[in-house]
């Protein structure tokens, strides 16, 4: 099996490496100077430190020389690259490999989430499928134990790639339900940042559990009203991506809430951070799309207002904790 990884940010080096153990694979980066460093040190300095890569894992920069003739394709950019990489797949002769995508997050602009961004480009019958979870790249490109799920609107589609992928301490698990799944992953970094403007602000492991616990509220609120299922939120799509980068110190979102709080502006964080945190522009959409939709996303809609309308960070905790009582 031959798979081509677009993308050699963290996620995609991690995903590259993991899958490398078993199946051919090409890892893509569009920047030239990073994927001849790679292959020369076997280590992506830049954006996955600390991990030697397997002397089998392929590398280019050169796009179409990635793509061609994989069984497979991972589009593993961030959210914002999505519909440009579907784009540069879409023209291939013959019939086109099947893809799956590891981004999460609402489009900028747009409010599309990644299943819908693929349809507008691909037709609303394209058979494809997410990966999603709660995962860090690093602990993944050193191989550590970690579980995924897998999500398709095909669920023979599914349940092939989950067998196909699965690996041994990469454990794969079959969904399909792409709206539950692709709103748990991308309004976790939301939540996580609001998590993290609590801790940095010193409100206590108490405040951290409440925050985690409403937020989950937030979420399964949004995703049934789209046509997610209750269940997909308790498990590793919502869930456990939820818990993870709420509490873990290596999550891009909840870094961005203890900057905040310690008084940073919000241009120097992601200057600083060097990553992408997609709660930063996915907050702005999931607040227009809960107002748009009569959806009570408090937790959302503070830190939608602290990001980008202003609101101190104290000042959104206060708003927060103000607000009347209700039943759970």
């Amino acid at each position: 099996m031959r798979i081509a990884v677009l993308g050699a940010g963290a996620w995609g080096t991690a995903l590259a490496q993991a899958f490398s153990a078993s199946h051919s694979v090409c890892l893509w980066g569009r920047e030239a100077d990073n994927i001849d460093e790679i292959r020369r040190t076997r280590e992506n300095r830049l954006f996955l430190p600390g991990v030697a890569l397997r002397p089998e894992l392929e590398l280019s920069a050169d796009f179409d020389q990635a793509a061609a003739g994989a069984d497979l394709h991972l589009i593993a950019t961030p959210l914002a690259g999505l519909r440009d990489a579907v784009r540069a797949l879409r023209p291939r002769a013959g019939a086109p490999a099947p893809f799956i995508w590891a981004c999460k997050g609402l489009e900028a602009g747009s409010g599309r989430l990644p299943h819908e961004i693929v349809a507008e480009e691909t037709g609303k019958d394209a058979v494809c499928g997410l990966l999603t979870g709660p995962t860090f790249a690093a602990e993944v490109g050193r191989g550590l134990p970690a579980a995924i799920a897998l999500a398709s609107n095909d669920a023979a589609f599914a349940h092939h790639w989950t067998r196909i992928l699965h690996q041994p301490r990469l454990r794969i698990y079959a969904n399909t339900d792409m709206i539950g799944c692709e709103i748990g992953g991308a309004i976790k970094n939301v939540i996580a940042i609001a998590a993290g403007v609590a801790d940095g602000m010193g409100f206590g492991l108490n405040a951290r559990a409440a925050l985690i616990t409403r937020g989950l509220a937030e979420i399964a609120r949004l995703a049934e009203a789209l046509g997610g299922r209750h269940d997909t939120l308790m498990g590793l799509a919502g869930m456990g991506d939820l818990i993870l980068t709420c509490t873990g110190d290596l999550s891009r979102n909840r870094q961005v809430g203890l900057a905040l709080a310690s008084g940073k502006r919000l241009p120097g964080i992601l200057a600083e951070l060097g990553h992408v945190a997609e709660g930063v522009s996915t907050a702005r959409e999931v607040a227009r799309l809960a107002c748009r939709l009569g959806i009570d996303m408090p937790i959302c809609t503070a830190v939608d207002a602290l990001l980008h309308h202003g609101l101190a960070a104290r000042d959104a905790v206060e708003q927060l904790l103000a607000r009347d009582p209700k039943q759970e």
